[in-house]
């Protein structure tokens, strides 16, 4: 999931374009897609104005484009039709608040510290308790979502999306403030924030909903898995940077991977994006030995551990795909 970066302004120059071309030609994970995207992307449309969102008919035509169904799908293609609207919801709401917060008359970092306060209220408190960060739409649209997860899973599991909701916040404020302080960060501090900024470890717990086998938490936190999650995020991280290159030299404060090296080595961005690339591909290498270096769990957690490492893969190709067909990246799709 990729809330850490907004809606790309421009085209995106021939080189990169043919960088992109090449990484996702490259990928060795095959694409997948639900057969529900289509009618989830549709119940979605329809449902969002009930929640009083303020959305015009040009607002939502352009949620439309975005598919933000469409990219559920494509990272839980076996998800049953109702939970994919649950994920799409959620989907949505991640992509709203990043716009809140990193779009046009964006959020200050005071109102985004006091948004992820009432996001937590609400997700461990429950819907009875009030906080005013988080009212309005946004309040509904989140209730939307976290309606059947709180009811289904357990409290574990619970307590783990939570703490990737903390952290992907926490990110996003850091982010914040380091752009408000105009300071650009350096390519280490970089690679840490966009793992918080890219919500990938949000959507990491939402393949146990959508499969419906939760991990323990030894197994979920185990070292290597975590190494495979943090690659993956990665992946889908810095593939999303290379698309957004554009607009963040803009907008971004430096907050970008090509951008990050090109300063911090001082090197023209066409020498900055060839580097980015071939660090893309060696990291791709390292997923797939990581991937398949997973030991044995035993018989009784095997295949809840085989969904969670093809989730994890299907969220890097899914971002892949979806950052090419998405109207939200409005360019040539370099298929």
């Amino acid at each position: 999931m990729l809330p850490g970066r907004s809606v790309s302004q421009g085209r995106k120059s021939v080189m990169t374009e043919a960088v992109l071309r090449s990484l996702r030609s490259d990928c060795p994970i095959p694409p997948r897609l639900s057969p529900y995207a289509g009618a989830v992307q549709e119940w979605l449309i329809d449902r969002l104005p009930r929640l009083g969102l303020p959305l015009d008919k040009a607002a939502l035509d352009r949620l439309d484009r975005a598919g933000f169904a469409r990219y559920a799908g494509r990272l839980y293609p076996d998800a049953a039709e109702p939970d994919l609207r649950v994920l799409a919801a959620l989907f949505t709401w991640f992509f709203l608040v990043d716009d809140a917060c990193d779009g046009p008359g964006r959020l200050t970092p005071e109102q985004i510290r006091a948004l992820r306060d009432g996001v937590l209220c609400l997700l461990r408190d429950g819907p009875r308790v009030r906080h005013p960060g988080l009212t309005g739409p946004l309040r509904r649209l989140l209730l939307e979502g976290w309606r059947v997860p709180r009811r289904r899973m357990p409290a574990r599991w619970r307590a783990r999306f939570t703490d990737a909701v903390a952290d992907h916040l926490d990110g996003t404020w850091r982010e914040a403030v380091a752009k408000a302080a105009g300071r650009a960060p350096g390519v280490a501090e970089y690679v840490e924030l966009r793992r918080a900024t890219s919500a990938a470890y949000v959507s990491y717990p939402l393949i146990e909903f959508a499969t419906g086998r939760p991990l323990p938490d030894p197994v979920y936190h185990h070292p290597l898995l975590r190494r495979v999650a943090a690659v993956g995020n990665d992946l889908l991280s810095w593939y999303n940077d290379l698309a957004s290159l554009e607009r963040d030299r803009a907008t971004s404060g430096g907050h970008n991977l090509v951008l990050a090296v090109a300063g911090e080595r001082d090197l023209p961005l066409e020498t900055a994006v060839e580097l980015v690339a071939a660090r893309w591909r060696e990291s791709m290498r390292r997923f797939v030995a990581l991937r398949a270096s997973v030991p044995s769990f035993g018989p009784a957690l095997d295949e809840a551990v085989t969904h969670h490492l093809d989730g994890v893969a299907n969220a890097v190709r899914g971002t892949i795909d979806w950052t090419c067909e998405s109207a939200r990246y409005p360019v040539a799709d370099p298929a």
